[in-house]
């Protein structure tokens, strides 16, 4: 069970690397989310609509469903502000790293946790990784933008909501099935997203040039969330949880490569600081 709900998780990082790689090189980031989750949506509604029908879900039930929502709809719209911004390789490691430092840290702070000594390696390691990213390159590197205080406040918030849906979703799987809390996500995004994609004007264009991404990321998209979610019936999620930012070294290896995105070695160097700060940090969660 360990052994599948692993390669599950790897997937799942793999997978949402690669939407978000097509939403960085989509026209418009609103546009492209709202298409992609819009499709997937249709795909998903007869399955939720079956189950809530036939299954009874309680009162918390729905309150840890509206608050899912809430935090996945924060997470769509500022993803889009932040690839707006700034680059994959960049945004990417930054957001996905941000609320595995975050938490910890308030943690002790004003709950008043202890973390024990490798916790606090791996808080180092994520905080060097993080500034790496942060930093103005020298020479060519330079024309890759830094990481600006509007990027960073972006990066928290989104991470920030990463880590409150995760938390959620756990205790939500309780009172609803995979597939169906797949759907909310998509509720969530799409009332979130409706109004911005509407008043852009161009949801025709952004069709016209990437409407294979577009399919493709409407399966990626919650494919990737699905895949973890099946894994936390087999496993804990401070367990998983860790495994998945491996998705943050596919990230920056795809801005690297695809888009050619400078401080390639620098960024993978960091990312690599990230991702092994992640683990060290929930290691004995």
């Amino acid at each position: 069970m360990a052994t599948i709900a692993f390669v599950l998780v790897v997937c799942s990082g793999l997978m949402n690397a690669t939407w978000n790689l097509f939403t960085k090189r989509s026209l418009n980031k609103t546009v492209f989310l709202w298409s992609i989750h819009a499709v997937a949506a249709v795909l998903y509604m007869p399955t939720f609509l079956h189950e809530l029908a036939t299954r009874e879900v309680s009162a918390a039930g729905y309150a840890l469903i509206a608050i899912s929502m809430g935090f996945q709809g924060a997470y769509i719209y500022l993803l889009g502000k932040a690839y707006t911004v700034g680059d994959l390789s960049q945004v990417y490691p930054i957001t996905r790293g941000t609320g595995a430092m975050l938490v910890p840290l308030i943690s002790v702070l004003f709950l008043g946790e202890r973390l024990p000594g490798y916790a606090w390696i791996g808080l180092a390691l994520l905080m060097a990784g993080i500034a790496a990213l942060s930093a103005r390159g020298r020479g060519d590197a330079a024309k890759s933008p830094p990481a600006t205080p509007q990027l960073l406040a972006i990066a928290f918030a989104i991470g920030l909501c990463i880590t409150g849906y995760t938390l959620t979703d756990k205790l939500t799987l309780a009172h609803i099935s995979p597939l169906a809390l797949i759907q909310v996500s998509h509720l969530g995004y799409m009332l979130t997203l409706t109004r911005g994609a509407m008043r852009s004007g161009q949801i025709r264009a952004e069709w016209r040039a990437n409407w294979r991404t577009i399919l493709l990321g409407a399966i990626m998209a919650p494919g990737s969330y699905l895949l973890f979610l099946f894994a936390l019936d087999l496993a804990q999620v401070a367990q998983l949880a860790p495994i998945r930012e491996i998705g943050i070294v596919f990230g920056t290896l795809f801005g690297i490569l695809f888009l050619k995105e400078k401080q390639g070695t620098k960024r993978m160097i960091a990312a690599v600081l990230i991702v092994a700060g992640v683990i060290l940090i929930k290691g004995d969660m």
